[in-house]
């Protein structure tokens, strides 16, 4: 689940990202810290043509 974020998948991306960037060094620290599903969130964003770059900690 995604409980705490936004359900458009724009918004969503912007958050994503910007956590990222500030505050986690990871998508699975984001995940294991917020308690979502790191699946879910990739499939989310996956839905805008957008995939994890772990060499860029973001949503590309």
């Amino acid at each position: 689940m995604l409980n705490g974020l936004p359900s458009d998948p724009m918004i969503l991306l912007s958050v994503v990202n910007t956590k990222l960037r500030d505050f986690y060094p990871s998508l699975q620290a984001l995940c294991d810290d917020m308690e979502i599903s790191e699946a879910e969130l990739k499939e989310k964003l996956a839905q805008i043509d957008y995939e994890y770059d772990g060499l860029k900690n973001q949503f590309v």
